[in-house]
């Protein structure tokens, strides 16, 4: 089986979506200047990488520009307070871990539910269905470092080119994350076959 992709950036859409024909995203990316607030000329690309990551993604754009596998849940960038590198912080479902796969001693007839799925999407239960029966929903949780090597350095200001730097920016950062995820996505897909 081929592997998963973890992210990629959905051009297509972005075309279409679009005022101007050329690109939806450059468009959020002027409408949420303030997103880059304290950011310009910083010395490292992390805020800035942030912030176009947080433009071109839920809940700021939706659908985002970069789109994610249906088990990834949720993925954010943060500029980690200790040194000032980039992690990633990624939420994806997960099958029941082995131990509780072993015995089903805890289930007790209780009708135990997992992860409810529309059209392929994983999605949270109804209330309807919280008042009727337990949900065990188990999800993975990745705090991972991210490489600055390739990020472009942040502007000085809301450049000309300011939506071509960010989508820059996100290039490296899907780069990166499917390096990192997709492997994991691949291996949580197999284990359902």
């Amino acid at each position: 089986m081929a592997g998963q992709q973890a992210f990629w950036i959905d051009g297509r859409s972005d075309r279409e979506r679009a005022r101007d024909g050329v690109s939806h995203y450059s468009e959020r990316v002027w409408e949420n200047l303030g997103e880059f607030e304290g950011v310009w000329g910083d010395i490292a690309p992390v805020a800035f990488a942030c912030a176009a990551w947080r433009i071109a993604t839920p809940p700021l754009s939706s659908p985002g520009l970069v789109r994610r596998h249906r088990r990834i849940l949720s993925a954010s960038c943060e500029r980690n307070g200790w040194d000032g590198s980039l992690t990633a912080r990624v939420a994806l479902v997960s099958p029941l871990p082995a131990a509780l796969t072993i015995s089903r001693d805890w289930w007790r007839d209780r009708g135990w539910r997992g992860w409810p799925e529309i059209f392929s999407q994983f999605v949270e239960p109804a209330e309807q269905d919280l008042a009727k029966v337990p949900h065990l929903r188990p999800t993975l949780l990745v705090d991972a470092p991210v490489p600055l090597e390739d990020l472009p350095a942040t502007p000085d200001g809301p450049a000309r080119d300011l939506a071509e730097t960010a989508h820059r920016a996100l290039t490296v950062l899907v780069r990166e994350l499917n390096d990192l995820l997709a492997p994991i996505v691949t291996h949580l897909e197999q284990d359902l076959r």
